[in-house]
């Protein structure tokens, strides 16, 4: 695609019925009903207008942060597709910023390219690091040369204490918060607002899981 379009676009397939331009869709997850006049189509560097699309065929909606992975469009239906998971990270890095002054365009790129997928993004609540959680070593470099080209942003990646990550929750909110607060240090929010648990080593995620048998502790969580 052009880098000179500073837009973001999320990519959708039809699967049943069929887009018309102009047409009203229900984004389902928020319950907002937005008319749809440019739709787009890619064909190598070029985008096209679409018309018309039908089940099978893939369109460009465009994004301003307001469509998530996942989210599914109807005429009106109450329908959503599950089952996409986002697993938790193996590798993690500390982001280390060369001008603290792009720390806003910093943190606006982290949070885009975690809603694309690209990565994850951590946010401790004792402290304002910002931990990347990958599958992979060639994320992180993906991650970077992104932020550089796309939002203006010189950083690296140093090594942190974290080995893994569990998304946390609870059926009892006075528990929770008990856990929130004596295990705060080992805690982190992602990207979506999601509690998580970044443990330094596998043996003390296994103790804590021990000590808190009413915490659930996740290893993926639905988009």
């Amino acid at each position: 695609m052009d880098p000179q379009h500073r837009d973001r676009i999320a990519f959708m397939r039809v699967c049943s019925g069929m887009y018309e331009k102009g047409m009203k869709m229900r984004q389902v997850r928020i319950g907002k009903d937005i008319k749809v006049a440019n739709a787009i189509t890619f064909m190598a560097s070029e985008r096209e207008h679409v018309e018309n699309a039908y089940p099978g065929d893939i369109i460009g909606l465009h994004n301003h942060g307001t469509i998530q992975i996942g989210d599914t469009f109807t005429q009106g239906e109450a329908l959503k597709y599950s089952g996409i998971p986002n697993f938790a990270p193996e590798l993690f890095r500390r982001v280390r910023l060369k001008d603290p002054m792009k720390m806003k365009a910093l943190q606006k790129g982290l949070d885009q390219l975690s809603e694309e997928g690209a990565s994850q993004v951590f946010k401790p609540l004792n402290n304002n690091d910002l931990i990347v959680g990958a599958v992979g070593v060639l994320q992180f470099d993906v991650v970077a040369f992104r932020l550089k080209n796309e939002y203006g942003v010189d950083c690296g990646f140093e090594n942190v204490n974290v080995q893994t990550a569990r998304w946390v929750t609870c059926e009892d909110e006075r528990k929770l918060d008990e856990f929130r607060k004596k295990a705060s240090e080992n805690l982190a929010m992602d990207s979506a607002g999601s509690l998580t648990y970044i443990a330094p080593t596998r043996v003390n995620l296994e103790l804590t899981q021990e000590r808190w048998p009413e915490i659930e502790f996740h290893a993926t969580r639905e988009h």
